[in-house]
């Protein structure tokens, strides 16, 4: 909700975006049904927009025509996005010696951190290591379960698991 009041009922507003004009008035010229107008008293001419998402990140400005000069609000609305892991390794066979490197794509805003962490009793965390967990000269101490977890501050962590076999 981005608010917008104004001080006499003889003014005129708009609601702006890089888009062009949301609102004139009480006219809606945005073709969007997600958007609103919201007017719980004479002087407020608030926005709602339904269901966010990242592509209605931006500036949006409310304009007000008074009849002594034209005021204008801004407000910068940012969109955050829970993390999402988008694709993970295969379950894989190698043989001890090879070098194994697991990945882990995860989307969100902000960027989710991703953590490597090897299912084990110690249950070793890698971390910083990104997408990507690099295994140089593997052994079947290593072999097991993997989990790769991405997190950022929105929402809770998305986990999932690779298993990794030593021959």
């Amino acid at each position: 909700l981005c608010r917008c009041y104004v001080e006499d009922r003889s003014s005129k507003v708009a609601w702006l975006n890089r888009s062009g004009i949301i609102f004139a008035g009480e006219d809606k010229w945005s073709l969007d049904p997600r958007v609103e107008l919201e007017k719980r008293n004479p002087l407020e001419y608030s926005l709602r927009i339904q269901k966010v998402d990242v592509y209605d990140e931006g500036s949006y400005t409310c304009s007000v025509q008074t009849q002594h000069h034209p005021k204008t609000s801004q407000v910068y609305l940012i969109v955050q996005v829970p993390p999402k892991i988008s694709n993970i390794s295969s379950d894989i066979t190698v043989n001890e010696g090879s070098n194994v490197t697991l990945v882990c794509m995860a989307n969100g805003r902000p960027e989710p951190v991703i953590t490597w962490r090897h299912l084990t009793p110690t249950g070793r965390e890698f971390e910083g290591e990104e997408e990507y967990l690099e295994i140089l000269g593997i052994t079947r101490e290593q072999s097991g379960k993997y989990e790769c977890k991405a997190a950022n501050e929105v929402a809770s962590a998305d986990v999932k698991q690779v298993r990794v076999t030593v021959n």
